[in-house]
């Protein structure tokens, strides 16, 4: 009974996590400050930490919070901070496009969910559904080597961007 219990408050965590999660997201595609863009993405990533967690890969969910949102974006709110806040190109609204991405993105839910309801036949615990155990082992022993030159990749780029913000100020004043 405890077992069962237990079982259903982890699958409640996790849909409260993803509902999180998924609300980051779309906050970062409709907030126009780049600063609250960046807390959204706080937001979405310290969700998806409590995900992993949740599904046993604490390993994982630990570089999530430790690496990506403590350091990394540390470090884009820091490259935020220097860019020039008078500019007011972050002020415009998106452009029509963002309603038929809305309406893809809801289909695409939809598709999924019918997809994982159709094969499990009901709620499942979430480490049934996925195999997160074989990820994780795949993810450590084969491709850590890709997920750290991604990293590598990610500060490399915020150097270039930082570069071409200190030569474009140089270029108007």
């Amino acid at each position: 009974m405890i077992e069962a219990t237990l079982q259903y408050a982890d699958t409640a965590l996790l849909v409260l996590f993803g509902v999180f999660a998924l609300a980051g997201a779309v906050a970062m595609l409709v907030l126009r400050h780049p600063m609250r863009v960046a807390m959204a993405l706080i937001g979405t990533m310290i969700s998806l930490g409590g995900i992993y967690g949740l599904l046993g890969v604490h390993f994982i969910a630990a570089f999530q919070v430790l690496i990506y949102v403590s350091a990394v974006m540390v470090f884009i709110v820091y490259v935020i901070m220097l860019l020039d806040v008078r500019d007011l190109s972050f002020t415009h609204r998106f452009t029509r496009l963002v309603v038929p991405a809305a309406a893809a993105g809801l289909l695409f839910f939809v598709v999924l969910g019918h997809a994982v309801w159709r094969d499990t036949g009901g709620v499942q615990p979430a480490t049934a559904l996925f195999g997160i155990g074989q990820f994780a082992v795949d993810f450590l022993s084969r491709y850590w080597l890709q997920f750290e030159v991604t990293s590598v990749l990610l500060v490399a780029a915020v150097v270039a961007a930082i570069v071409v913000v200190r030569l474009d100020d140089k270029d108007h004043g």
